[in-house]
């Protein structure tokens, strides 16, 4: 089938939860996907930070196809032995004791909810309970997950939503610690916010964070679902901060491309959970598993963290460029490899007309572009990409780069 065909039969069978391009993609390689027309894209959105070594990773695909055939799947009441082995990777490479593994970022938040209440309940008296998150975050679209997003256009329509939260500022110390009561148990925090716009933490006020929650008894929860795993220059994103957290969600680029999941959490915490307390029957299945130890490894042995460092830096610096030639755009930001360009004009328009010349990014807000290439991405495409931008932009906003 080609792109109509596919288009048409969605329109007619799939719910519209998503406001698609009229382009089915149907084959992708590294930095490379085709559609079913046969055209192809230079991918600067990477499955929304998915894909993070590319389409079809020979590690990766390796790996799936060696698991697929000795065992899918099992119930987690046996021990499996994927599993085991990643869990094993992520404690020994990061600051956190015991890993619980889902399906999802939204999952693995849930979980972090779950967790740091009863955590709390345990620990700082049966009335705490709230947790405070941030303006502009997102933590996913389950009801609790949602609510605790600190965006007002994601609850309209689902209400009575779960009582818990309270919402403050981003980058706002002062406001933090006026938020902070009896009935309070968490922070939740993206140490770079993704979805609301590409902002990343202030060393400083991340550090006093840590220092609040300290002094009041608090859980600490970083959500890495989109930020951590090399996006940012650092195996996760808190190492640069220099601030440890209580608890961390993973999900998007942990298995490569197959849909996964991950709490972790110190040990001290991890044992408020006792069997029963929380399940997932498809978390940390044998396939999901094996193609994250795979994901992992790669992102360890091939000097991924090190080329999102080098990358980062030369990306922003291109789009800085084009900051100082183009009035409508305003500021470049994020860290590493998870960047944004807020744009006083249609973002929207741009994301179509990149489309229209062979690269793949995405709009946030209407004024911001996103951009998610793979962590192994080349110089030479980055040029590209940054050289289909400028066209693009000159056509939108019609006229020519100063």
């Amino acid at each position: 089938m080609d792109n109509a065909a596919i288009v048409a039969l969605g329109e007619k069978y799939v719910m519209r939860t998503y406001g698609r391009y009229p382009v089915a993609l149907v084959r992708g390689e590294g930095t490379r996907v085709w559609d079913a027309d046969g055209r192809e894209y230079l991918d600067f959105v990477g499955g929304l930070a998915v894909n993070s070594l590319g389409h079809c990773h020979p590690r990766v695909v390796a790996a799936i196809r060696e698991q697929a055939g000795k065992l899918l799947h099992c119930s987690n009441l046996y021990w499996i032995e994927p599993q085991v082995e990643l869990a094993r990777l992520l404690v020994e490479n990061s600051a956190l004791d015991k890993v619980f593994f889902c399906n999802s970022g939204a999952e693995a938040n849930e979980g972090a909810i779950k967790l740091a209440r009863k955590f709390a309940k345990e620990h700082r008296g049966p009335e705490s309970y709230e947790i405070i998150t941030m303006r502009r975050s997102f933590h996913g679209r389950t009801l609790a997950t949602l609510t605790a997003t600190g965006q007002e256009k994601f609850h309209r329509g689902f209400a009575p939503l779960p009582p818990g939260f309270r919402y403050v500022p981003f980058n706002d110390l002062a406001s933090l610690r006026a938020a902070v009561g009896p009935r309070t148990c968490a922070v939740m925090l993206e140490p770079v916010q993704g979805e609301g716009g590409v902002y990343a933490a202030n060393k400083d006020y991340l550090q006093a964070v840590r220092a609040l929650c300290d002094d009041e008894g608090l859980l600490l929860i970083f959500d890495e679902v989109q930020c951590g795993l090399g996006r940012t220059g650092y195996l996760f994103a808190y190492q640069y901060y220099g601030v440890e957290p209580d608890i961390m969600t993973l999900a998007k680029a942990l298995a490569g491309g197959v849909p996964i999941g991950a709490m972790l959490a110190k040990e001290k915490v991890a044992a408020s959970f006792a069997p029963g307390d929380h399940a997932s029957t498809f978390g940390g299945n044998p396939l999901a598993t094996a193609a994250g130890v795979a994901a992992f490894k790669a992102l360890l042995e091939e000097g991924l963290v090190d080329n999102v460092r080098v990358m980062g830096e030369y990306f922003r610096g291109e789009l800085e460029k084009l900051v100082r030639e183009f009035p409508q755009l305003i500021e470049v930001r994020g860290r590493g490899l998870l960047l944004g360009l807020e744009m006083d004009g249609p973002a929207d328009a741009v994301v179509a007309a990149c489309m229209e010349r062979g690269l793949l990014i995405n709009s946030l807000h209407g004024h911001v572009l996103r951009f998610l290439p793979p962590l192994n991405v080349t110089k030479e495409e980055i040029d590209r990409a940054v050289a289909i931008l400028k066209d693009a932009l000159q056509e939108v906003l019609g006229q020519k780069a100063n």
